[in-house]
């Protein structure tokens, strides 16, 4: 978006997660005002801010500046709940993984956020490393007998960005029995759906990548279960890669 370039629709039945990928904006909504919003020029460049706002809400969001960039998901609802924007300082920083499989997790939207059922994540992955790995699922609804949530049933996107624009990561998204079996490539901007399956990702060598998550199902949560035939890297792993964290807190 341009400066002063608007944006207005309204929430109807759905509640909303908008990240500033890059720029700065205000935002008026009939739930409050906040402003200004973002400080990153980049997602490469600095910690996000995120509003999440509830179903029947009017929002106005006006570009300060140009350059404004903005990734938002949404998902049905018949909750109601507080508006928040979460500012940089606010969001957990995980780095998760090991050797070239470890990647820096940004929690946004947490399991135990106040909301519905939205989870909104950013990733970052380094050149040549593996993420969302080993590769995972959560597309069954799974209980214990004590009632401990196993897996949730959880539908996904990932859009992405690279640190060159000739940049690109693969990702593979496949069921046990193979009747869903895709090599997505991915490159600048590109989203991909997730409905169900496992779905890992490799950065290609000499480019960082980037991707937002959305996520939403049958619970608020990110309980998810590995590939039973490569759980077992998850042992091998000793050193975090030190390129890590990517972003943090310093940068502005």
């Amino acid at each position: 978006m341009a400066a002063g370039e608007r944006w207005e629709f309204d929430t109807d039945g759905n509640e909303f997660g908008i990240v500033v990928l890059g720029g700065i904006c205000s935002a008026d909504t009939s739930r409050g005002a906040w402003g200004p919003i973002g400080r990153r020029p980049n997602v490469f460049a600095g910690m996000p801010y995120t509003l999440y706002l509830p179903r029947q809400t009017k929002v106005r969001i006006e570009a300060m500046g140009d350059g404004l960039d903005l990734g938002y998901g949404w998902c049905e609802t018949d909750e109601d709940h507080p508006a928040k924007l979460v500012t940089p300082d606010e969001v957990h920083v995980e780095l998760r993984g090991g050797g070239n499989a470890t990647r820096q997790i940004n929690d946004m939207i947490p399991p135990g956020f106040d909301c519905h059922r939205l989870v909104a994540v950013e990733v970052y992955t380094p050149s040549g490393n593996w993420s969302s790995y080993p590769p995972h699922k959560h597309d069954v609804h799974r209980e214990s007998e004590a009632g401990e949530l196993i897996e949730a049933d959880l539908e996904e996107v990932y859009f992405y960005k690279q640190d060159r624009p000739e940049g690109y990561a693969l990702q593979r998204v496949y069921t046990a029995d193979r009747s869903l079996n895709e090599l997505v490539l991915a490159r600048q901007d590109d989203l991909v759906l997730v409905p169900e399956g496992y779905h890992p990702v490799v950065s290609a060598h000499g480019y960082n990548t980037y991707y937002l998550n959305f996520l939403a199902g049958s619970a608020q949560s990110l309980a998810s279960v590995d590939d039973p035939d490569h759980a077992w890297i998850k042992q091998s792993w000793k050193e975090k890669d030190p390129r890590l964290p990517m972003v943090t807190m310093d940068m502005k």
